[in-house]
């Protein structure tokens, strides 16, 4: 019914409002070191007597899929348990711990090493792994958000990512890039790749020289990227706010391209009848306010680092990389991590 943020920070307030979310403004007294969710909670209800469920997301499991949490709700709401928490399942033997000075020796806790079985062949044990609790008011106001009438959600491995330690932030992008959130929709291999001119494939900058000559810069390894694309089979079409016909020439592109449109939706409408295509076979690069409709349409849409907030807000996904310095390659990397996924779906 509501999604909200609680926080003491006033930056991390101000991104939570731009992305659609309600801001609890957090007291100092649940805002310390050794502060618990369940403290954050409780505070938060104190304010909220209209909420009756809570549903915890944790900010350090960043791969965690709407899908998951539609079912979790619907636990609660529709099957009458009073919590329900994530777990993960593991294959791993567990040795009891022997500390330094004991003279004893360590025992298997949950295998039989004369009757040792491949870890594949074995179903494994179930952990929780923090990404989320949901429980019911009265629970949470006794001081616990698991009890009652429990159960548990087994998430996906690939989803499951909890950032403890520095080393867990280059395993959680990797995951968000490869098992990233797509749709509810079955995937479909993209066939088209729109992308923005100015913003995205140029910095947006445009020097004017004494001669009323303008000039603009782009980065060869955009052009290294649509080049694959182009290889991979995906048609790569340019649009634009402006006439920058003549930037085109000079940069050699064999793209379609429409420049000078009022109506960016409209144009991207009109090539994804002519092309036969579903909106799910349809990549979006965009920057700026005119690409949002874009944005939203396309079955993948992406922005670069330095996008206005209401284009980062439609996107998918959203670049490391600033306009003009990389976004198109980074964006079509993004693309054939998603082909990959699409063709070991087919496999399977």
């Amino acid at each position: 019914n509501s999604i909200w943020v609680s926080t003491d920070h006033d930056e991390i307030g101000k991104v939570a409002k731009q992305f659609g979310a309600q801001v609890h403004h957090r007291s100092p007294e649940v805002s310390q070191d050794s502060s618990t969710s369940l403290e954050a909670i409780t505070e938060f209800l104190n304010h909220h007597h209209e909420v009756d469920i809570v549903g915890n997301i944790q900010a350090t499991s960043p791969c965690l899929h709407p899908s998951d949490l539609i079912k979790v709700a619907d636990l609660i709401q529709k099957e009458g348990f009073d919590s329900v928490f994530s777990v993960v399942r593991r294959h791993q033997f567990r040795w009891s711990e022997v500390k330094k000075g004991e003279n004893k020796m360590t025992e298997p806790q949950n295998l039989n090493p004369a009757k040792r079985y491949r870890r594949q062949d074995w179903p494994g044990e179930l952990y929780e792994n923090g990404s989320f609790y949901f429980a019911k008011r009265h629970l949470i106001e006794k001081g616990y958000l698991q009890g009652g009438k429990m159960a548990y959600y087994e998430m996906r491995a690939e989803h499951s990512v909890d950032i403890d330690i520095d080393i867990d932030w280059p395993i959680a992008e990797q995951r968000v890039l490869s098992f990233g959130y797509f749709g509810k929709e079955p995937l479909k291999e993209v066939k088209l790749l729109v992308c923005s001119i100015d913003g995205c494939l140029t910095n947006g900058r445009i020097y004017v020289t004494e001669d009323h000559k303008e000039m603009i810069s782009y980065d060869y390894r955009d052009i290294v990227g649509i080049d694959l694309l182009k290889k991979r089979g995906i048609q790569v079409r340019l649009i634009s706010d402006r006439d920058c016909s003549k930037t085109l020439s000079a940069m050699q592109l064999v793209c379609v391209a429409k420049v000078n449109v009022t109506n960016k939706l409209q144009v991207l409408k009109d090539w994804q009848e002519d092309m036969g295509l579903s909106w799910k076979e349809v990549a979006y690069l965009g920057n700026e306010e005119s690409d949002v409709e874009c944005l939203k349409q396309a079955g993948m849409s992406g922005v670069p680092a330095d996008a206005c907030s209401a284009a980062q807000k439609a996107a998918g996904y959203i670049c490391k990389s600033r306009g003009g310095c990389g976004a198109v390659r980074e964006f079509a990397e993004h693309i054939f991590l998603l082909l990959e996924k699409v063709n070991s779906a087919r496999k399977q």
